[in-house]
């Protein structure tokens, strides 16, 4: 390859790199200026070779190699950014929908609520006629005020006051052995 077919090259290069700069969208604006960064100082390297003795191939090559690693690395790390993203945004929404279905789930059952967890002897003990929600947290309305669900301190079936649900006892029918 003579020096007028290589200086034709590397001006080839030059303006596809500057066409480059001029066109790219903002979106890939940095990642398209590291490419861009890294083609320009390796065109100046080769412009700026002596040329009696020029750069092995493999320097090259090692150095277009490192970059695209680099390159790869980082477009691994952003992906891995927005996959920590969306799974923190995931475990929000499971951990609401846990609230919203333990704030449900006490609708018509009978609680203790202890509303002041200085006083723990003042219970207020009722059945659960309504939930709702405000501010993202689960209020349960309890003999006609509401409380937060982090005031609950039991949960029974309601119509069962000491928190056992009642037994009926089982009689065996009669039989000749039972008779004696």
């Amino acid at each position: 390859m003579t020096v007028s077919n290589v200086m034709n090259e590397l001006n080839s290069m030059q303006n596809q790199t500057t066409w480059s700069k001029a066109n790219s969208n903002q979106a890939t604006q940095q990642s398209t200026t590291d490419k861009d960064m890294f083609l320009s100082l390796m065109l100046q390297q080769m412009q700026n070779q002596d040329p009696t003795q020029p750069m092995d191939n493999n320097e090259w090559l090692a150095q277009l190699a490192q970059f695209s690693s680099l390159e790869q690395m980082t477009a691994v790390n952003e992906g891995l950014a927005e996959l920590t993203g969306t799974m923190q945004a995931l475990a929000a929404g499971i951990a609401q929908n846990g609230n919203i279905t333990q704030t449900l789930s006490l609708i018509g059952k009978e609680v203790d609520i202890v509303p002041d967890p200085e006083k723990p002897d003042e219970v207020i003990t009722g059945t659960v006629t309504e939930a709702t929600f405000e501010d993202g947290e689960g209020k349960i309305k309890v003999n006609g005020k509401y409380y937060s669900i982090a005031y609950v301190q039991n949960i029974r079936e309601a119509g069962s006051s000491s928190g056992e649900t009642p037994v009926t006892p089982i009689i065996p029918p009669e039989t000749d052995e039972n008779k004696q």
